[in-house]
């Protein structure tokens, strides 16, 4: 048995829901006063292992991103409890990157964030520069850099401090394809090292490319967690029946599912 990297025990997280100051403030101030409060995760529990890469799936609004954001780091559970053992890292399009820095002094400010000597980074800065393939436009401010210009400045950092634990929310939804294919290898070189990998995606052919597992959430709760060939089928399949709906269709069934999301509490 491989040794746990990330175990997740009835992880929710509550959001209270108020439709103007009142209801704020009636909230601060009576004792147990009832709100209505949205469940964007309840009860989710799983567990994961080194060599891990697991897919999380569901249609938009599932609530797939707050949880890549709780095992990250960068969101906190309202209830529940997560043992991460070893070092996590989060790529996403903008995640921890300053748009009014250049691109060079994001790479020394989120190392020097994450704890790295200035001699270390001086070290691995080139390696960071050379795999991104921004050439000049290291040199300047991000915020002049398009979304697939942000993925790989941030890809690049992440990949190359090498993490023990890695989660990747949409980062290679965007860019070109010789840069993506690059990043899927580093991925399998993270896979034969061991590494766990969250993998957050609407990309079924990547996710069916290096997945191993199936963490499918629907409506904020774990529906199925599992092998590839084991949950990935299940949800094609859903997927095949949704998109048949016509848009009313659609919406109806978001509707249902987060009117079960809303609780008075």
């Amino acid at each position: 048995m491989k040794d746990i990297s990330v175990k997740m025990e009835n992880i929710t997280k509550e959001y209270r829901i108020y439709r103007n100051n009142k209801e704020r403030v009636k909230d601060a101030l009576i004792p147990n006063h009832k709100n209505k409060t949205f469940y964007a995760l309840n009860d989710v529990s799983m567990t994961a292992y080194k060599g891990d890469i697991i897919g999380l799936v569901g249609i938009n609004g599932s609530g797939k991103s707050t949880l890549s954001n709780i095992i990250g780091g960068s969101l906190s559970n309202t209830s529940g409890e997560i043992e991460k053992h070893g070092e996590v890292s989060v790529i996403a399009i903008n995640a921890g990157l300053n748009a009014q820095l250049t691109g060079l002094e994001n790479i020394e400010f989120k190392m020097l964030c994450m704890g790295f000597k200035p001699k270390e980074i001086k070290e691995l800065t080139p390696k960071i520069i050379e795999f991104s393939e921004l050439g000049e436009f290291i040199y300047q401010p991000v915020k002049k850099y398009s979304s697939g210009m942000r993925a790989k400045l941030g890809f690049s950092i992440n990949v190359t401090i090498d993490p023990d634990i890695l989660v990747i929310d949409e980062a290679l939804s965007v860019g070109d394809q010789t840069f993506t294919q690059k990043s899927l290898d580093k991925i399998h070189e993270f896979k034969e090292a061991d590494k766990t990998i969250f993998f957050v995606s609407h990309n079924i052919g990547q996710v069916r490319e290096f997945c191993t597992k199936i963490a499918w959430i629907e409506g904020g709760r774990l529906k199925e967690f599992g092998e590839l060939d084991d949950v990935l089928p299940k949800y094609e399949q859903f997927l095949k029946d949704f998109r048949k709906k016509s848009k009313a269709q659609q919406k109806e069934f978001k509707q249902e599912l987060d009117k079960s999301r809303f609780v008075m509490k």
